[in-house]
């Protein structure tokens, strides 16, 4: 099946759904997997964070309500998971309308490489 059909986009905007609500039902056991969660193996050998040090803390911080300590955490996890939250949540509204499938615009493949490297920037100035 081809995946830019309208049928294949109304079931991916029912997973995007049903995983951003199992996400938001999951919240409370987010301090306890927390805890259990391996230290990041490249910070631990090297001392440099990784692209997603503070994730957990980020997510944590969210999760109190707290966005501008999730930003200091990590900036780009903090607006990714509340970008995957919201989109989630109303992709059944607006996912299906979309048309078919277009390449990404030149601006997004130069675009997203200089965000991650700029977020990871971040981190390691900040020594997250």
């Amino acid at each position: 099946m081809d995946p830019g059909t309208r049928q294949e986009r109304v079931r991916l905007a029912w997973l995007w759904f049903l995983a951003a609500v199992s996400a938001l039902i999951l919240v409370p056991l987010l301090p306890t997997l927390a805890r259990v969660a391996p230290v990041c193996p490249l910070h631990a050998m090297t001392g440099v964070p990784c692209p997603t040090c503070g994730a957990t803390r980020a997510a944590l911080s969210l999760m109190d309500g707290d966005v501008v300590a999730a930003l200091a955490w990590n900036p780009l996890v903090a607006l990714a998971a509340a970008g995957f939250l919201v989109g989630g949540v109303t992709a059944p509204l607006w996912l299906p309308r979309l048309r078919g499938r277009k390449p990404p615009p030149v601006w997004f493949r130069v675009g997203v490489p200089l965000v991650l490297g700029a977020n990871w920037l971040y981190l390691v100035l900040n020594g997250v």
